[in-house]
């Protein structure tokens, strides 16, 4: 796994990055693969937030997977705001799950108080709202399964499921600028999931974005022993191997997103344009 340790570092003041190699033939995110149904999408209060820059080029989105759980080290929650810190500098927006408790919580809101709402965009199945509840949230609103403050928060969408939820955030990323992509903070089975089903799509062509695992304390030693394993055993391509980059800390996850560049073995096949 390639890691951002030897890149040189971003400047505070947000030195622009250059521009990714990622991202220049994904799918079309309005093609039939990224339709989305209306009937699942219950509720929002987000524009999409492609508003696009002062020269024209659309806004880089990254969506962080990351748990609902604060972690037992301190380490994982000030990443969190380290990351958010980052995206500020670099003028990024976050696509994230829409909770407002543990990391989810702690990027978002860290964020939102640095360069305001519509940096962020989370999105979140109806049933998980009274669960994925942050400590400033009053009783009423948990037990009413309101979504989460935008002045604290930013945007909201509230869908059907969690099929829906992944299809929003691969859409999201996919409509971004140079650097848009999928970084994934330490988390549950959930973060899990969602960083290996874009890694799968990624190696099946489906999208072309980068992939990067912020790897606090070593918490993704685990996962990138296991891609070498696989690799040796003969179950991921040599040539695949590359697909999830390591990074360890904010600014190298997002220089790795800026450079990163396809894994060679990745399958260039046609999807939703039948």
């Amino acid at each position: 796994m390639a890691s951002g340790g030897g890149s040189p570092a971003l400047s505070g003041a947000g030195t622009p990055l250059p521009a990714s190699n990622s991202g220049t033939d994904s799918p079309n995110p309005h093609n039939s693969l990224f339709k989305i149904n209306p009937a699942n999408i219950l509720s929002t209060t987000s524009n999409e937030n492609v508003a696009p820059t002062s020269d024209g080029i659309p806004k880089t989105k990254i969506c962080v997977f990351c748990g609902a759980s604060p972690g037992n080290s301190p380490a994982h929650m000030e990443a969190a705001r380290s990351l958010a810190r980052v995206f500020h500098e670099n003028n990024i927006s976050l696509v994230y799950g829409g909770g407002t408790v543990g990391l989810m919580g702690e990027v978002a809101r860290t964020l939102v108080s640095l360069s305001g709402p519509s940096s962020v965009h989370g999105i979140i199945p109806a049933p998980l709202i009274k669960y994925e509840r942050g400590p400033d949230s009053t009783s009423a609103e948990i037990t009413s399964g309101s979504i989460p403050s935008t002045a604290l928060y930013g945007h909201t969408t509230v869908v059907k499921d969690m099929h829906t939820r992944k299809q929003l955030m691969a859409r999201e990323v996919l409509s971004g600028g140079p650097g848009s992509g999928f970084i994934a903070l330490p988390g549950g089975y959930g973060t899990l999931e969602e960083l290996m089903e874009v890694v799968t799509w990624n190696q099946l062509g489906i999208h072309d974005r980068g992939i990067v695992v912020l790897n606090i304390e070593g918490y993704w030693d685990g996962l990138l022993n296991w891609v070498k394993g696989s690799v040796e055993a003969g179950f991921v391509g040599e040539k695949n191997s590359g697909i999830i980059r390591e990074a360890r800390d904010a600014e190298s996850a997002v220089r790795e997103l800026r450079t990163y560049r396809n894994a060679e073995g990745r399958f260039r096949l046609t999807w939703g344009e039948e």
